[in-house]
């Protein structure tokens, strides 16, 4: 998971990115509202954690910009104003979720999971497609209730291709989202790791589309 954070709090901002490290998440820090580009590189990042007081500006009117752009990544918003008119003009305004500062990390994180949920349409920790069934948080799939021996670049991989059965993931998609695992994923690598996905799930779930990318059919 790679989550972007608009924060202009520098103690905040570490504070952030090393307890998301601890549960396994990745990020970009960014302080400023100039320093998010648009158009857009949404297929970056699963989820944006943004900070109504911003130095340039504020995060309403950026969250405003970016649903009018057609970004619809999912977006929690981070602040210190904890008045219901301060809460409803976020949530109106676009946001999933809405948490007040002070929070716990633990809190924070099981939001983040449950706005993804949401958006991946599913109602639960284990997400069922068809005959497979993928435990985010655990790292364990299924399929057809037997366990699935999966590297953790499959797991990812797996995990993406399912977030929306059917659709198609570009595999530069594909490379953005998987290089937080590690080194930078090349077009061949991903390719490869495709190909033993297929072996071990069946190749029919997995179907190319030839110059884009792959998609996955449940």
């Amino acid at each position: 998971m790679h989550i972007l954070i608009i924060e202009d709090d520098l103690d905040l901002g570490f504070a952030l990115q090393r307890a998301l490290q601890v549960e396994g998440i990745s990020s970009e820090w960014l302080r400023r509202a100039a320093d998010v580009p648009l158009p857009f590189a949404q297929a970056q990042f699963d989820c944006i954690l943004l900070d109504l007081t911003l130095p340039d500006g504020t995060g309403l009117e950026l969250l405003a910009r970016w649903r009018a752009a057609g970004v619809a990544l999912p977006v929690i918003v981070i602040t210190a104003r904890a008045a219901l008119e301060d809460r409803l003009a976020g949530l109106d305004g676009g946001a999933d979720d809405f948490i007040v500062k002070p929070f716990a990390t633990v809190e924070l994180v099981s939001r983040i999971r449950a706005v993804l949920r949401r958006y991946a349409r599913q109602a639960s920790e284990v997400w069922t497609v068809g005959a497979l069934q993928i435990e985010p948080r655990g790292y364990v799939a299924r399929l057809a209730g037997q366990p699935l021996d999966l590297s953790p670049r499959e797991f990812h991989l797996l995990l993406e291709l399912t977030r929306e059965p059917g659709v198609v993931v570009a595999k530069g998609t594909l490379a953005q989202r998987l290089e937080p695992l590690g080194d930078a994923l090349d077009f061949g690598a991903i390719e490869v790791h495709v190909s033993n996905l297929r072996r071990k799930i069946g190749a029919e779930r997995i179907r190319t589309v030839r110059g884009i990318g792959y998609l996955y059919v449940a």
